[in-house]
Formats: structure tokens, C-alpha cells, sequence
């Protein structure tokens, strides 16, 4: 990895920060630095006489500046009479004055080269991303020329470099770069890139193991690179195999070399094409066999064949263009498992991207189901899933497979399983970012208003797919914005409960419920329209005997009823409180936050709330043993809900004699980790006291004033 030696530059930077730091030091106020500074300058004065050419009685050059230490009498600024010493210091600041000038003058030259250097830096990135590479090499040449140290164009040119294949070039580039920042982490990416590329493993594995010293966190980078080498390395093995196997007369590699030949021969009849297609895939059991279909240009031959080429694009298919097509996809599926160098020819080939979504979508099961299992080979390692999400539309693949939801065959489960595959990687969300509310959402909406044709077997996987992708926040909130959602949502909650007793339809209505309950945390428009619609369902399904539905239907009304007044005053209606004090009863702790947090909610703007729970715990028996969970979310809703029922005449003085005050002052005092329970609790104290002043002779008894005190800036 050794750099071409450019002594001139190194000794530049080198004098620049020599000199830099003798000028910094001699405005320093402290005496002792700047005696200092002036022993450095004297060294530096006899050095530079010492070793610079003698022109002129000793006038010396150093870095292009011209100083004179023995100046002529008529030079000389010293004064008649003046001994040695003074004359010494005399020379001493002229010397540092010229520097200083220096020092001055090599900023600014610095600065406006700099403010050159990056515009044709960007000017150069422009290139780059147009595709344009020898103009982009062009433009950071130029940029080095305006500032040799400036270690973004050398990496960037070394990236251009490797683009147009020229890798030596960009090793040299990427060992200035590490010239300039020993550290640099994109240089030995790009170094080792430039190495892979000339087969330099042992030099490129270095470079990646560079990068894991500077930065441990680079982990997951480097070990996507060293998977790369790897792969290269054993693709250089395969090759290596096949030529011996192919010296020593391997009948099968024999045989598929020259079924290879004849598949090349154009115009002869369908049967001869779907033959040797055939004949060729029985082949292919081993590496050694895909790796000569990959080395004999398989791939070309097979899809530059024109009667094979017309099966697999083809609108209209013709019986015979289906089995043939078929076959080609059988072949492809023999090539490619296993063999990752295969399946990136195959899925990078011109065209075959977007020709496999459209035989995905095609009618005929056959081709369809083989064009899943194809995909499906791609999902069996790392490398073949980013393939996948680096080459494939995305988009239109995710709408692709949502149809496979109307299907009752297997097909269903293999498209749910590529999905649930592909759907939690970051490539596919931010790919699908941009268009999900136009592309996609449609889909969903319409088989949400058709509950009663999907495959109820595997549609709540999907729609735990589509809760996987919409935890990407930008997503999520074009989902929760979507007024036709929303709507769809509440048809397939309609058509789920006229048969809430069929199994078929439980998992469905679960999954459903899971997913409204996770979009409705946006705060939007669309969801408080739909407030009371939704509330009305979730009420009917708390009549239920399924405990999860139960759960759901409960946690939605907690995300639901805080953006409507209408929606609480509804719910108060019909005794939602006692049904919520009945489920903290039963227990479960995910029903009890929810429950608890409805309370809170209806209990804050619904008096006949307020009421109903008075009403229904006497002496908040229910309530005050909530208090001592262990769950803070919880103690904060209940703290609040109570504080809330002190408005309640008689409220407060039912608790006399309890162990309320003693409770509160606790979790007001404490040390929570939730922001709510101390402000929550303080409140209800508050309350508490002023509306039941007795209670205030034992808050003073437990010396509790001044805690209360501390947070009665919380009670508005």
C-alpha cells in the first residue's frame, strides 16, 4: 500500500504548521511561552541559513518567503550603538514579522483555494451521480490542483476510479487520502473495494479490518464488505473447479457445454428449446455444474433466444409458451440455489427485474407459483433478500402480492412469507415511503371492505405485515391520515361481528383490532371524525367473551376517546366506567393500562363519569389498590381519575380514615421514572386536602406540607 512519494507536498504541510505554531505562540501572554517561541525562531532562522541556498550574502528561502537574517547597513533597522544582543532581538522581530506576514498571506491563499476546491468538488459529485465518471475525475483533478491536501477529492476520485475500472489509480488516491486523515474510513472502504476488484484479497481484508480499529461500531458495514470478499473468493473457486472438471472429462459438465451450444443454434422449433431447457435443468445438481452455466454465457443464450424470449414476455400465452416458460423458470431456480454469483447475474440481467413481477402477476398458477418459489430461493440467505431489495420495484411487488390474498391455493402463504420476509428491512420501508399511501393503501382499503373474499387463513399475517411497515413513522402517518382507512376498518369490524362466533373470522378481527389501536397514537383529523364511529364498534365488542378482543377493543378506546368530547360523552353513556372497573377487577395487566387510562380520560371532562365512579367503588376500594402497582402508567391514570372524582361532593370525605393520603404522598415524594405519576399524584393530594380539609392534619402529621408545598405548581 505504499504511496508515491511527493516530498515537496509533505515538507509544505509540515513548514505551514511549524511556522503556525510559532506565530500562536508568540501572542500567547504568558512570558515563559513566548521566550520560547522566540528560541524556536532562532532555530529556525540558523537552520534555514544552514540549509538553504546561498544567494545574494546569505539571503535564505523558506517556503517561497524571502528573509534576509545579515541585512546590509542600509537594510538594517538597528541603531548605532546597539550590542549584539539587541541586534539579535532586532533580527528576532523582523524575523517573526515576516512570518507572521507569511502566515497571513497562506490563510488567504488557503481560504479562496479552498472556496475553489469545493465548488469543483460538488461540481464533480454532480457528474458523478449522472453517471458521468471521467468528467467527475476530471473536475476533483482540478480541485487537487487548487488544494493538494483536500481529502474528499481523493476519496471521491478514487470512487469515480474504481467505476471506470481504473483500480490502481484509486489505490493511490485512497493512500493520499489516508496522507492527509490517517483515519479515514471511506479511503480504506474504497481501497478495499479497488483491491476486491484486482483480486487482492489478503490486501482488501486488511483494509475492512482497518476500518473495525478506527471505529468498532462500523461492524455491520464491514461485515457486509468481507461477505462480498468471501464471495468473490469462492466465486474464483468455482471457476477454478469447473476448468479441471472440464480437463478431466466430467460427463455432466461435458453435457451441459454442449446443450449450452445447441440452445445458442436460432430458428429451429419450440420442442428443441423446451427439450434442451429441460435436459439442462436435470443437469444442474451441483456448484460445479451452475457455475459453467454462469462461465458459458447461460444466461445470455437462454434469454437472447427469441422463441424462449417470447414465452416469458408474451401477454397472451399460448399452452405451449406456458410449459416452456415454466421450464425457463424451473432452470432459473436450478441455477440459482445456492449460488449467489448466479442469482445477481439473474436478477441484474437486462430486463429481468421487471420481467419477473410481470410473470408474478400472470393468471396461469403455474407460472406464478414457480415465480414465487424462485423468490423465495432469494430469501434463504442475506445476500440473495438484498438482491431482492436492490433490484425488484418494490412497490409494485408488495401490490403484486397483496393479490395472492383472494387466493385460496398455497400461493397465499408463499406470498405472505416473501412479505413477512422482505417487510421489516429498512430498504423496503424507505423505498415505499414515497408512494404507500397511492400504491399500496388502496389495496388493503378495498380488502378490508371485502373481508368475506380473502383467504381468512392468511390474512392476518398480512395484516401484521402491513403493522410492520407502518412502524416507520412517515408511513404510519399517511395510514392514520387516511379517512378511506379508517372507513374500511370500520366495514370489516361490521362484517367480522355479524359472525364473531366463527373461529375463521377471530384472528382476523384480533389482528385488525392490533393494527387500529397502534395507528390511532397519531393525533390527526381523520381519526377525531371518526372518533364516535369507532367508539360505537369498540363498545359493542367489549360485550364479548374473547379476552383479547377485549384487551384491544379497550386499548383502542384509549387512543380514540381523548380527540373526541363527543365520543367520551357517548361512551359515559353506556357504562363504560363500570365495565372498566369490572376488567381492572378481573385483572390483566395490558387490559388494566388501558382500562385505567379510559377512566382518567372519561373522568376529566365527563362529570356523570366522575360520578358513575363514585357511584361503583365505594370508597375507591377498586381505585386505591391500584395505587400500589407496580406500574407506573398506571398509578399516574388512577392518581389522576381520583383527583378528578374529588370534585364529587362527599368524594374526598369517604376517604377518611384510609391510608389515601399516606399513598399519594409517597408517589408524589418519590422518585418515578414516568414524567406523569409525581405531577398526577401531587394533584390528587391537592385535591384531596381541599376538598376534605381534615385530611390535612395528617398530611401535616406525616410532614407532608412541604412536599405538597413543592408541588402545588403542578394543581392549575
Amino acid at each position: 500500500m505504499a504511496a508515491r512519494e511527493n516530498p515537496e507536498l509533505e515538507r509544505f504541510l509540515r513548514e505551514v504548521e511549524e511556522i503556525t505554531d510559532i506565530v500562536e505562540e508568540l501572542k500567547s501572554d504568558d512570558p515563559e511561552i513566548r521566550e520560547k517561541a522566540f528560541q524556536k525562531a532562532d532555530e529556525k532562522l540558523e537552520k534555514g541559513c544552514g540549509e538553504a541556498e546561498i544567494v545574494e550574502g546569505c539571503r535564505t528561502k523558506l517556503n517561497r518567503t524571502t528573509i534576509n537574517p545579515n541585512p546590509s547597513p542600509s537594510q538594517s533597522p538597528n541603531l548605532p550603538g546597539k550590542c549584539g544582543m539587541e541586534s539579535s532581538k532586532v533580527n528576532q522581530e523582523d524575523f517573526l514579522k515576516v512570518l507572521e506576514r507569511d502566515a497571513e498571506a497562506r490563510r488567504k491563499r488557503r481560504m479562496k483555494s479552498q472556496k475553489l476546491a469545493n465548488a469543483l468538488k460538488e461540481k464533480g459529485n454532480a457528474a458523478f451521480d449522472k453517471g458521468d465518471y471521467v468528467t467527475a475525475v476530471q473536475y476533483y483533478t482540478d480541485g487537487l490542483e487548487k488544494l493538494r491536501d483536500f481529502q474528499a477529492l481523493y476519496t471521491n476520485r478514487a470512487q469515480a476510479y474504481i467505476k471506470l475500472g481504473k483500480y490502481e489509480e484509486a489505490i493511490t488516491d485512497c493512500e493520499w487520502a489516508l496522507k492527509c486523515n490517517q483515519n479515514c474510513i471511506k479511503a480504506y472502504v474504497h481501497m478495499g473495494k479497488a483491491n476486491l476488484s484486482l483480486k487482492k484479497y489478503g490486501e482488501a481484508r486488511q483494509c475492512y479490518q482497518k476500518i473495525l480499529e478506527i471505529d468498532p461500531n462500523r461492524e455491520k458495514l464491514v461485515k457486509e464488505y468481507t461477505n462480498l470478499l468471501e464471495l468473490a473468493q469462492k466465486q474464483e473457486q468455482q471457476e477454478k473447479e469447473v476448468v479441471e472438471e472440464f480437463e478431466r472429462g466430467n460427463e455432466n459438465i461435458t453435457t451441459a457445454n454442449e446443450v449450452l451450444k445447441k440452445l445458442s443454434s436460432p430458428n429451429k422449433i419450440p420442442l428443441f428449446y423446451l427439450g434442451g431447457v429441460r435436459l439442462l435443468t436435470e443437469l444442474m445438481k451441483e456448484c460445479t455444474e451452475q457455475t459453467l452455466f454462469r462461465t458459458n454465457s447461460g444466461f445470455s443464450i437462454i434469454n437472447d433466444n427469441e422463441i424462449i424470449k417470447r414465452s416469458l414476455t408474451s401477454s397472451m400465452k399460448e399452452p405451449f409458451d406456458v410449459e416452456l416458460c415454466v421450464s425457463v423458470l424451473v432452470l432459473w431456480q436450478a441455477v440459482s440455489r445456492g449460488n449467489e454469483e448466479n442469482q445477481r447475474l439473474l436478477i441484474t440481467f437486462s430486463g429481468t427485474s421487471e420481467q419477473l413481477l410481470d410473470l408474478l402477476s400472470c393468471k396461469e398458477s403455474e407460472i406464478y407459483k414457480e415465480c414465487l418459489t424462485l423468490l423465495s430461493i432469494y430469501l434463504m440467505s442475506e445476500y440473495g433478500k438484498n438482491l431482492l431489495l436492490c433490484s425488484l420495484n418494490l412497490t409494485r411487488l408488495m401490490q403484486i402480492l397483496m393479490g395472492f390474498m383472494i387466493y385460496t391455493d398455497g400461493a397465499a402463504g408463499d406470498a405472505i412469507g416473501i412479505l413477512t420476509s422482505l417487510m421489516p428491512e429498512n430498504k423496503f420501508k424507505k423505498h415505499c415511503r414515497s408512494d404507500f399511501a397511492v400504491n399500496v393503501l388502496p389495496s388493503f382499503e378495498s380488502l378490508l371492505k371485502n373481508l368475506k373474499l380473502v383467504n381468512k387463513q392468511v390474512f392476518p399475517q398480512y395484516m401484521s405485515v402491513i403493522g410492520s411497515i407502518a412502524s416507520d413513522k412517515t408511513i404510519s402517518r399517511q395510514i392514520a391520515q387516511s379517512e378511506e382507512y379508517w372507513e374500511s376498518c370500520l366495514i370489516a369490524i361490521d362484517e367480522a361481528t355479524l359472525s364473531v362466533t366463527e373461529a375463521e373470522y377471530r384472528e382476523t378481527l384480533y389482528t385488525l383490532l392490533g393494527l387500529m389501536v397502534n395507528l390511532s397514537i397519531e393525533q390527526c383529523c381523520t381519526i377525531q371524525a371518526k372518533a364516535l364511529a369507532i367508539t360505537e364498534r369498540c363498545i359493542f365488542l367489549l360485550s364479548s367473551t374473547d379476552g383479547g378482543i377485549l384487551t384491544r377493543a379497550t386499548g383502542l378506546l384509549s387512543h380514540v376517546l381523548p380527540q373526541s368530547v363527543e365520543a367520551v360523552e357517548n361512551a359515559v353513556k353506556t357504562g363504560i366506567m363500570k365495565k372498566m372497573l369490572r376488567f381492572i377487577k378481573a385483572g390483566g395487566k395490558t387490559t388494566t393500562r388501558y382500562a385505567a387510562k379510559v377512566l382518567a380520560i372519561c373522568s376529566r371532562s365527563s362529570e356523570p363519569a366522575r360520578e358513575e365512579i363514585v357511584k361503583c367503588d365505594k370508597k375507591f376500594s377498586v381505585l386505591r389498590k391500584l395505587l400500589c402497582s407496580d406500574d407506573e402508567l398506571v398509578v399516574g391514570n388512577i392518581a389522576l381519575c381520583l383527583s378528578n372524582c374529588f370534585e364529587i361532593p362527599g368524594a374526598a370525605t369517604s376517604l377518611l380514615k384510609t391510608d389515601i393520603v399516606r399513598t399519594l404522598l409517597k408517589h408524589a415524594g418519590g422518585d418515578a421514572k414516568e414524567n406523569g405519576l409525581q405531577q398526577n399524584t401531587a394533584i390528587a393530594l391537592g385535591k384531596l386536602c381541599l376538598a376534605e380539609p381534615r385530611h390535612r392534619a395528617e398530611l401535616r402529621e406525616l410532614n407532608g406540607l412541604q412536599i405538597l408545598a413543592s408541588c402545588m405548581k403542578y394543581i392549575k
